[in-house]
């Protein structure tokens, strides 16, 4: 006959198995292909100080 598991290691297990799946989406979140850099920057679109007045 099998043992009954105590209460701490059932909320333990569950705990680890919560943490595991948080890292695992994290990961996989994560783990999408960088963005190309754009070789031309954008102008400036703001207004020098000297100019506002």
């Amino acid at each position: 006959m099998l043992e009954p598991i105590r209460t701490t290691e059932r909320y333990a297990r569950g705990f680890a198995a919560a943490v595991a799946a948080v890292a695992a989406l994290v990961l996989a979140a994560n783990a999408g292909p960088a963005k190309a850099a754009d070789p031309t920057p954008e102008p400036n679109t703001t207004a020098p100080v000297e100019a506002a007045r």
